[in-house]
């Protein structure tokens, strides 16, 4: 049979071609180094005729100056860095890869990604939606009971430091708050109040007050007292005296309207409005009489509000009268409160976990030992206080480091978010006197509080002893809290695959750059010996292939 000719396909000695463009001997390691990167990028597709291609592309990179190969190399290294930079800003900022978001959420259903609207998937969000709705509500942004006063403290922080410490988001959640209890559709009947109506909601915090004089001269206003009280008033003592004026003109108000609230829905409105008004007023100045340091008169005024108003909750009068239960140390009568409110049809919060773990922690707290604990196993009461501790450190895991002041404390925001780092701001900010004050309390729980994870299902599907803990705390917290602070995040979010890898090229692609330049022949011989090592491989399989096909066959495959 006569031999072919020479044709598309390769000959007979066409592996011996190929080994013989590997061994280049004259080629610049500029070039060697861009041959293997375009290889590894699938950019150069090698044919049958593998010889002639290689010969022209190694002709035409030897062409190219060394200028470009550390132009290409520079601008990869800087592409990737610029990726990395933003990949880092994103991530810090919303908490997920932007790379990843995108794939997830735009190329998966290009590639055949599930549908979501198929019936399995159906299934499964209608079985997810008990926990789904149980993460919704405990996103709800809370009032904080233990709200500080923004003219006697707030603004004097500003004064001192310069610094904001509440949000546009806070105050503004704060004006929507005192529309809801300060106003009722009645108030453009009475001329005082309507002006209160619109100074509820100016933004300037001058048109605000110059609003409250302005209804004052009209009117003896108990809104406009308060407004004055929480914003004007420079001291405590400034502001306990406008709320005492405040509650003058509202217990009038409050006996007139109880009068008449059978007459009419208008009425009835009114009625309520100027209930929230008479119990905001009295527990402000509860509030001021603890600042003051009069905390048996604080307690028993709290008390009274308590037994007046019992079906208003929503103002939790309770936690602050926790907090000055335990500034008299009363732990009996702290106790007594905590058998009511930490009852499991009632919503918790870190007030009340966190002071049910201090009370049992106090009783075992200043002969406790991690040596003799080790060796001797835990007693009841240490058991029964270690799993307090696990307990309120499931609720809320943040407050652990503010209480062992392992993380610097702010003022507390007007708004928090239970389970989330505004909450363990708050409590930690009026509680940890009180934790230091029993003796042993911070080291049973510095000993005891990290143990809580071992007992959580991980990743967060499940909880303990709880709900699992919600998704949405870290988005909302940076809303209420101010951007000088670090927010706690939990559970600690692991960096991106996408950050750690554009990384790694950044600073490959950069070093290669780098050596490449200032040593281009040790750099040639390490890519050569990089490329023999890569097509070892691909020049082991061509030798089978070799010996076991014809080069007659080969001939046809290629024709074909």
């Amino acid at each position: 049979m006569a031999e072919a000719g020479p044709g598309p396909g390769p000959g007979p000695g066409w592996l011996e071609q190929l080994k013989s463009c590997f061994a280049w001997s004259g080629t610049s390691p500029w070039t060697l180094w861009l041959f293997a990167l375009l290889c590894l990028a699938g950019v150069l597709r090698l044919p049958l005729r593998i010889s002639d291609n290689l010969s022209t592309v190694s002709m035409f990179l030897n062409t190219l100056t060394p200028k470009f190969y550390v132009a290409l190399t520079g601008t990869s290294s800087l592409i990737s860095g610029l990726i990395l930079i933003f990949e880092w800003w994103y991530f810090r900022k919303y908490g997920t890869s932007f790379i990843e978001q995108v794939s997830v959420s735009h190329l998966r259903p290009l590639l055949g990604g599930v549908d979501n609207n198929s019936p399995n998937n159906s299934n499964t969000s209608n079985g997810d939606s008990d926990s789904n709705r149980q993460s919704v509500s405990e996103c709800k942004v809370w009032r904080n009971p233990l709200n500080l006063f923004r003219g006697a403290e707030y603004n004097r922080y500003t004064w001192v430091t310069g610094r904001e410490p509440l949000t546009y988001y806070d105050m503004n959640l704060s004006a929507q708050d005192h529309q809801t209890f300060f106003t009722c559709d009645t108030d453009h009947l009475r001329p005082a109040d309507a002006i209160m109506q619109k100074a509820w909601r100016e933004r300037n915090p001058q048109a605000r007050i110059s609003a409250a004089h302005e209804a004052l001269e009209l009117n003896e206003c108990a809104t406009a007292y308060i407004l004055l009280a929480e914003e004007e008033a420079t001291t405590i003592v400034e502001a306990e005296k406008l709320f005492k004026q405040a509650l003058k003109a509202g217990e009038g108000c409050y006996r007139r309207s109880q009068q008449l609230q059978h007459h009419g829905a208008q009425y009835e409105a009114q009625h309520r409005r100027d209930t929230n008004v008479l119990v905001y007023i009295k527990r402000r100045l509860a509030m001021c009489a603890r600042k003051l340091g009069r905390t048996r008169e604080a307690v028993k005024m709290m008390r009274d509000l308590m037994k007046e108003f019992p079906l208003l909750s929503m103002f939790n009068i309770h936690e602050n009268l926790l907090e000055a239960l335990l500034e008299l140390q009363a732990y009996a009568d702290v106790q007594a409160v905590l058998a009511k409110y930490d009852d499991i049809s009632l919503p918790k919060s870190a007030t009340i976990c966190y002071t049910a773990a201090l009370l049992k922690a106090r009783a075992v707290s200043d002969k406790f030992s991690p040596e003799a604990a080790s060796r001797r196993g835990l007693s009841t009461a240490e058991m029964n206080a270690v799993e307090a501790i696990h307990r309120a450190v499931e609720f809320n895991p943040h407050v652990p480091k503010y209480l062992l002041e392992m993380k610097s404390l702010i003022l507390p925001p007007e708004h928090i978010l239970k389970r989330g780092d505004s909450e363990a701001i708050a409590y930690a900010f009026f509680h940890l006197q009180h934790w230091k004050r029993v003796e042993g309390a911070l080291n049973l729980l510095h000993c005891t509080w990290e143990g809580t994870f071992r007992m959580i299902p991980y990743p967060l599907e499940k909880g303990h002893l709880f709900y699992p803990y919600p998704i949405c705390t870290e988005t909302a917290d940076r809303e209420l809290l101010p951007s000088f602070h670090e927010v706690s995040v939990y559970p600690k979010k692991e960096l991106p695959f996408f950050i750690l890898f554009t990384a790694g090229l950044c600073s490959f692609t950069a070093m290669l750059a780098l050596l490449t330049h200032q040593f281009p022949e040790l750099m040639g011989v390490f890519a050569k010996a990089f490329l023999s090592t890569l097509f070892a491989p691909l020049n082991f399989v061509m030798e089978k292939v070799e010996s076991i096909l014809p080069s007659s066959l080969w001939h046809q495959l290629t024709r074909i």
